[in-house]
Formats: structure tokens, C-alpha cells, sequence
């Protein structure tokens, strides 16, 4: 069984993406807002389709159109069964650093209302790791590191403070070192089963369906197990993975 934990699918999109994801064992759906006009449509979306569960949040490229009042809104939204987390939030240096104390209130308000509701994070950081880190230990709140790509030392800090790593398709770039870190995470654990390291895309897959958006999952694992080195078969093989079509 597969689970999307991490999408971006349209009102319009949402059936013909689910008749597809049946097809191919994908039994869960998570999507994943940018601000409260997709938060709302997530919602009303999970609530249609018993497979399709959401979280809501703020991106941080998104920032400037978040009010302070809307907090009580997502706090509504939040108390929705299919709501599984606060998402994705977090930090973004990569355009530069003009809004950077605005991304850090917001990513603070929405840290405070997942630990007050008790509910998971879907963490974004690009260009901001230390930022990012010093803030989550002000909040006993746990998650997942959306599409981790940092160091080692990073990977081990945010597993210290209890997140989850989400592993994007860099994985299986050739001058990637991120196949090595994750071994040595593995190697840290001392334990196979465990659940620190979550697989979320594979961009080669695009150019495996002639321009077709959707990326079937067991081509996915099909690609991955017969494609990449040992080591990479023994990431594959040995751990929870998630697919998602970003």
C-alpha cells in the first residue's frame, strides 16, 4: 500500500487523481495547503473523498497575504476529523531575507497553534537550517522535515527534537551526498523498522509517461529498485517510504 503524504491537487483535479491513485494501491491521500483559500478548499475536499485526508497552513512564500485574525480560522479548521496537521509551514531564504521576520512570526503562530491543538507540522526550510532549528526547540511539537537535502549534523538534530525526515527524489541524484547521510542515520538507529526517513517524490518519473502529470507509485518502486545501486536498493527496501506527485 502507498501513501500520498504530501500533494497539491485542485478541486478540479481531485477525482480523476484519486480514480488514479486506487489504481495503483495508493489507499491515502494527504494534501497540503499554502494559505487559507487552499486550506479551505483541502478541507472541503477531504470532506468529499474518504481517502483524502489535508493539512492547512501558511507557505512561507506566502506570508504577506496572512492575517493575524486568520488564526482563529485555521484553529476552526483544525477541529475537522480529516485534518491530520499543520502544513506546510516553516522558512524560506532562498528569494531573500526582505520578509524574513514576517516568516518567522507566522511560522511562530502556527508552532503555537500545533502545540495547542496537539496536532503534527509539515515543516518547509530552504536556505534557513539554523533559523529553522532554533525555533522548533522553543515548541514541543513533532512532524516531518519537508524534502530534507541538509547534512548530516542536521539530520541528526532534527531527529533529536523528534521529526521525521521527508527524503525527495535529490536522493537519487549521482552527485547527491544525501544517500550517504541517510545510511548513516540508519546506521545511528541501530534498528531497520524504524520510521525516521520517508521517501516523498522521484523526479525521473516524469519522463517515464510521455508528459502525463501522474506519476504512478509502482513505477515509482519499480524505477527505484531497479535503477539505483545496493545501497540504495537497502534505503528502498528497509524503510517506510511515502510517494507524492508534487
Amino acid at each position: 500500500m502507498f501513501i500520498d503524504t504530501h500533494c497539491h491537487v485542485s478541486e478540479e483535479e481531485v477525482k480523476e487523481y484519486l480514480e488514479n491513485a486506487i489504481k495503483e494501491n495508493v489507499k491515502i491521500i494527504v494534501t497540503s495547503s499554502e494559505d487559507l483559500d487552499s486550506s479551505l478548499m483541502n478541507v472541503r475536499i477531504s470532506n468529499m473523498y474518504p481517502e483524502v485526508f489535508t493539512c492547512v497552513g501558511v507557505h512561507p512564500s506566502n506570508v504577506r497575504n496572512y492575517k493575524e485574525c486568520d488564526i482563529d480560522k485555521y484553529r476552526e479548521l483544525l477541529m475537522n476529523d480529516k485534518v491530520v496537521a499543520i502544513g506546510e509551514i516553516g522558512l524560506d531564504y532562498y528569494y531573500g531575507k526582505e520578509d524574513r521576520e514576517l516568516q518567522i512570526k507566522v511560522f511562530r503562530d502556527f508552532l503555537k497553534l500545533a502545540s495547542e491543538v496537539d496536532k503534527p507540522v509539515v515543516i518547509h526550510s530552504r536556505d534557513a537550517i539554523e533559523d529553522t532549528i532554533n525555533i522548533l526547540k522553543e515548541y514541543n511539537v513533532k512532524g516531518i522535515i519537508h524534502c530534507f537535502s541538509g547534512s548530516l549534523e542536521t539530520a541528526r538534530e532534527y531527529i533529536k527534537l523528534g521529526y521525521k525526515l521527508g527524503i525527495g527524489g535529490v536522493i537519487t541524484f549521482k552527485n547527491s551526498k544525501l544517500k550517504d547521510t541517510m545510511l548513516i542515520v540508519i546506521a545511528d538507529h541501530g534498528h531497520i523498522n524504524c520510521d525516521e526517513i520517508l521517501l516523498e517524490d522521484y523526479p525521473d518519473l516524469y519522463n517515464l509517461l510521455d508528459g502525463d502529470t501522474w506519476i504512478e507509485p509502482r513505477m515509482c518502486a519499480f524505477k527505484i529498485k531497479n535503477g539505483m545501486d545496493e545501497e540504495f536498493k537497502y534505503l528502498f527496501n528497509k524503510k517506510i517510504y511515502f510517494y507524492s506527485k508534487e
